[in-house]
């Protein structure tokens, strides 16, 4: 069966965009506000219709996603911000196996991010509360499948519980994307000789969206 590229580049532009808000929000406690909405909201809807749907149905909602996929396939550098992202990616993906291979936390998790449907009745989804909750979430379900995710950034922006929620929340995210990206046939492999093949999708979804102004 031929692999959907288009999938799985969506997919995959979903665990970068969460990749470059962690690093953002690390970095300058705050970040690109509409790429952090729909990684948020990509939580939320646990059975979307489409790869798509689980952005908000907008390829443009993926552009920094897409742009960070292009930044770390192109990275031969060890070193330097997308080395830095890199890491995060691949990060989220190893947990995303962890995750998978834990039917007791896959059904943990599902249980928790469908109760957030009750709290999103009175809260926005960039809502401290809401945030909280997700990185609680994250906290009581993935972390102890472990490794930890190191993050860095400034040490003063770390310390605000505020971003560390947004930064748990984001990775929750971006593992979520990882769920996908597995789903609609992403593996690891692709990511060494599939490279060309995801770039050059990548490059024509960003086409699509004309230039940035």
């Amino acid at each position: 069966m031929a692999k959907n590229y288009y999938e799985i580049t969506l997919a995959l532009a979903g665990v970068c965009q969460a990749a470059h808000v962690v690093q953002q929000l690390a970095q300058q406690g705050h970040c690109n506000t509409a790429a952090l909405n729909v990684s948020l909201r990509s939580l939320i809807d646990l059975n979307p219709g489409s790869t798509l749907a689980v952005f908000g149905n907008d390829e443009a909602n993926l552009k920094v996603g897409l742009e960070t996929l292009m930044a770390v396939l192109n990275s031969s550098n060890r070193q330097g911000a997308s080395a830095e992202l890199t890491r995060y990616t691949l990060s989220m993906m190893v947990l995303e196996r962890k995750l998978h291979s834990n039917k007791t936390a896959m059904n943990t998790l599902a249980q928790r991010i469908s109760q957030l449907d009750r709290q999103l009745a009175h809260y926005e989804l960039e809502s401290d509360t809401i945030t909280s909750a997700m990185a609680g979430i994250y906290v009581d379900v993935i972390s102890p499948l472990g490794p930890r995710i190191q993050v860095t950034g400034s040490p003063q922006v770390l310390q605000n519980s505020q971003v560390q929620s947004k930064v748990r929340a984001a990775l929750l995210a971006g593992i979520r994307s990882a769920v996908l990206w597995q789903q609609v046939g992403g593996g690891r492999l692709q990511l060494m000789f599939s490279r060309q093949r995801l770039l050059s999708e990548a490059k024509t979804i960003l086409s699509r969206l004309g230039p940035a102004y």
